[in-house]
């Protein structure tokens, strides 16, 4: 975990992909994209299946290990209209009711437009982007918003590292510019895009259970 901090607020850049809020005990999750594999399947592609439950595994552990009250998902909380599956509804509600006090609120992103909103039993306060909280705007869109810090989702980075033997990883990092902090996409099942650096810009590699800021 790195600690960084953002319009006067301490945020923890955590190594599950996530954000941490630690005054508010505010969880900030981008792109879970819950379903995306059952909607493969549905399409006849296949693909791993457990990939719902890994993902609100690794929810339930921060929102345990941290004491978290309230979760905000930046975005792509369901991949797709098929997400509404049955099977992939019944993991989220039971998920649900192990947390039934948290607070749930999703910023609207690109993929809940086509997909709907979450059902309404499970209790999601669901806004349009830009979230106000103090001089942060949480949002899925990483744009700039006038006088507010963005932090934001959608790009799903990565940064590739070298070893000595010339090998190379690719691994999911936190992008932050002067004004703006993109996190990397949470959900098991989802793809990396590398980031691209410009001067100033600060990138933190996610690798294993630890985030490590990268030299420039």
């Amino acid at each position: 975990m790195v600690t960084i901090e953002v319009a006067g607020q301490a945020l923890a850049l955590l190594p599950q992909k996530a954000a941490l809020l630690p005054d508010s005990h505010t969880l900030l999750v981008a792109d879970a994209h819950i379903g995306k594999a059952t909607s493969f399947r549905s399409l006849g592609v296949p693909v791993p299946r457990g990939t719902t439950s890994e993902t609100l595994a690794a929810l339930s552990g921060l929102i345990e290990r941290h004491q978290v009250r309230r979760v905000v998902f930046l975005g792509d909380f369901l991949h797709s209209a098929r997400s509404h599956a049955a099977e992939t509804l019944a993991a989220v509600t039971r998920w649900r009711e192990r947390h039934a006090a948290l607070h749930l609120v999703l910023v609207r992103g690109n993929h809940d437009d086509r997909a709907g909103d979450p059902p309404a039993t499970l209790g999601f306060d669901v806004v349009d982007e830009p979230l106000r909280d103090g001089a942060l705007a949480l949002c899925h869109h990483p744009r700039p918003r006038d006088g507010l810090y963005v932090i934001a989702g959608h790009l799903h980075p990565c940064v590739s590292v070298h070893g000595r033997a010339r090998e190379r990883l690719r691994l999911p990092c936190f992008h932050r510019r002067a004004h703006m902090l993109v996190l990397p996409a949470f959900g098991s099942f989802t793809g990396m895009h590398p980031v691209r650096r410009e001067p100033g810009d600060r990138v933190f590699a996610v690798a294993g259970d630890a985030v490590h800021e990268l030299p420039t």
